[in-house]
């Protein structure tokens, strides 16, 4: 039986730690290869590693406009194509002043902005133009989040990232509809808590954890691992999905549904 990603080549921005690199162990496992990026020297020499040789990996920062079209051309360089482009970088502004938005900074926004949206966008935008310029189609995946539309005051009251996760949903959807046609799809992976680099100051938090098992209750209640991520995400760039688009799936241990409570 033939590997759900056979010969497949496919971009991931932000995939060296994290949701990113556990994406593309899976990825390769299915038979792609995959041009992965991240900002750490280190996580990035240590991503080749784990990677080996179906996968090219170098440093860059997402927010550079020029870094998601040097990738598409390692893909197409390294590897000879571009099928599917996975975006996973991002992060919390929480350290540059996001929060509630009577406490947001200038700075805080614009800096959650640029990290979570404008990366986004410089990368969906470099994908949609070389699937064009292919006539291939082609396809991508947005990790968003939960905290785009279901919000938690208690513990995750950072506004901003709110707005950046919301806003990659209308921004999937309105893509994902312009470009059906093209066969273009563009679809969206929303976790809640993943163990990440990011999520450090969460699960160090004992009241927090403990809100998460109720607030996540599936499998025992807990915080979600990177790789509770990775079946989806081989869906949705493989050809299981070549009839979906614009859609938003919450892989999120139940978060959406419960309420979770607060001791």
């Amino acid at each position: 039986m033939m590997s759900k990603l056979q010969d497949n080549v496919i971009v991931v921005i932000g995939g060296t730690t994290g949701i990113g690199l556990s994406a593309s162990r899976s990825f390769i496992a299915e038979g792609a290869r995959v041009v992965a990026l991240g900002r750490n020297a280190q996580s990035v020499a240590e991503a080749q590693i784990v990677l080996g040789q179906n996968a090219y990996v170098f440093a860059a920062d997402a927010i550079d406009p020029e870094t998601a079209p040097r990738a598409i051309e390692e893909a197409l360089k390294r590897f000879g194509g571009f099928h599917g482009l996975y975006h996973v970088a991002g992060g919390s502004g929480r350290r540059m002043g996001d929060g509630p938005l009577h406490e947001i900074s200038d700075t805080g926004w614009e800096f959650t902005l640029n990290l979570n949206l404008t990366s986004l966008f410089n990368s969906n935008r470099a994908a949609i133009r070389q699937f064009l310029r292919q006539s291939t189609g082609g396809r991508i995946l947005n990790l968003g989040s939960v905290l785009g539309f279901s919000p938690s005051s208690r513990y995750f009251s950072t506004h901003a990232y709110s707005a950046t996760k919301a806003a990659i949903i209308g921004l999937s959807k309105a893509a994902a509809s312009y470009y059906a046609e093209k066969n273009i799809r563009v679809n969206v992976l929303a976790p809640a808590l993943v163990e990440t680099p990011m999520a450090q100051r969460a699960v160090s938090d004992d009241a927090i954890v403990k809100f998460v098992a109720t607030k996540q209750p599936l499998d025992g209640g807990r915080v979600g691992q990177p790789s509770d991520l990775d079946a989806a995400a081989v869906y949705f760039l493989s050809d299981d999905s070549k009839f979906v688009t614009g859609q938003v799936l919450a892989v999120d241990g139940g978060w959406s549904v419960s309420e979770g409570q607060i001791a």
